[in-house]
């Protein structure tokens, strides 16, 4: 081999040298740039992670208070029984509509002359608050407002044309959702809230009457209320129902009625109580099937509502022993059991994406 031979092999050789080093620093930083990507990703996703828990722990429930339900509770029981067509019912009226005016709500009130199984024209008005109004996603809370004006299941019979207090049966609800609605004008929920207090619920036909038992006779305002909603064409995610939700020791079974038109309703509700600490006030068991407010919004508005109601097991009537009757005061109203169900809608509605 000659110079210029030696010469050319080892320039070839430099060269096959160079591209192989070329080769393998392409190769290093091919590894380079695939390991810094992982850790790039690896880096979004915990981060990706940390905002999704802080956002989760950005929910805030405001705490219940019972004794601002009570006070709302008592505040209806003193203007004396709120039977439509007197001055109780009136003023009480004007109350509720103040105080969701007060607390930042949207306020409207449905009045209408609705016509009870005996041909009385009722002056009754629904009295809607809504939070949130122009939030598409929205939640329906209801109660009725007005008292029975006839305490038809005393145990006396001198006290049958007595109207009834209503404490708990009216009174109780709607002092519940008062409080929830202070709560809503200071923290609102992420979703859109109505509340309706609604009227001549508790007109019903009673059975001394005699005849038909008339079931269409009871909830007149929420009938209404189904055929002209305050909004055309309204409708919510899902309804809740409170009624009787004060007593001492109270007890909520799984309502029949409501398990058929919104039982997923019920289980988040009933297992939100029992996460809370409050399973021996919601029974995780079936209760009784019953004509109230609820049954209307579900039938007439197609709102999946349920209804939580007190049932007693050892009652013929499966109410307390008060219910219908002049004893239906404040003494049967406690601050435990307002706490235990007003907890538990905060719970439900304020954990609501």
């Amino acid at each position: 081999m000659n110079w210029k031979n030696r010469i050319c092999s080892s320039v070839d050789a430099v060269f096959r040298h160079k591209s192989l080093s070329l080769q393998l620093i392409l190769l290093y930083m091919r590894k380079i740039v695939i390991l810094l990507l992982s850790i790039f990703v690896l880096l979004a996703c915990k981060r990706t992670s940390q905002v999704a828990k802080v956002e989760e722990k950005a929910i805030t429930v405001p705490a219940f208070s019972s004794d601002s339900a009570y006070l709302y509770v008592k505040k209806q029981v003193d203007f004396g029984a709120r039977v439509p067509n007197t001055k109780a019912h009136e003023e009480c009226a004007v109350y509720l509509a103040s105080e969701l005016k007060r607390f930042g709500a949207k306020v409207i009130e449905q009045k209408a002359d609705l016509i009870a199984f005996d041909g009385t024209v009722l002056k009754s008005v629904n009295i809607i608050g809504s939070f949130n109004p122009k939030a598409e996603g929205r939640i329906l809370l209801f109660a009725h407002w007005d008292s029975r004006p006839w305490a038809d299941n005393d145990p006396d019979p001198k006290n049958h044309k007595k109207p009834v207090m209503a404490a708990n049966d009216g009174a109780s609800g709607v002092g519940m959702l008062l409080e929830m609605a202070r709560w809503m004008g200071q923290n609102s929920p992420t979703v859109g809230v109505d509340i309706i207090f609604f009227d001549s619920e508790d007109y019903g036909k009673p059975a001394s009457a005699g005849g038909d038992p008339a079931e269409d006779s009871w909830c007149l305002g929420t009938q209404y209320w189904a055929k002209n909603p305050h909004v055309p064409g309204y409708t919510a995610r899902y309804g809740i129902l409170l009624d009787m939700v004060g007593a001492p020791g109270a007890t909520f079974y799984r309502e029949q009625a409501s398990e058929y038109y919104a039982p997923r309703v019920v289980s988040a509700v009933w297992s939100q109580a029992k996460s809370l600490g409050f399973g021996q006030y919601f029974k995780d068991e079936k209760g009784g099937a019953i004509t109230d407010d609820h049954i209307y919004v579900n039938k007439i508005s197609g709102i999946p509502s349920i209804d939580i109601i007190q049932y007693d097991p050892n009652t013929e009537s499966g109410f307390g022993a008060y219910w219908h009757t002049i004893y239906d005061t404040m003494e049967n109203v406690d601050k435990n059991t307002l706490n235990a169900v007003g907890t538990t809608l905060m719970h439900v509605v304020y954990n609501e994406k």
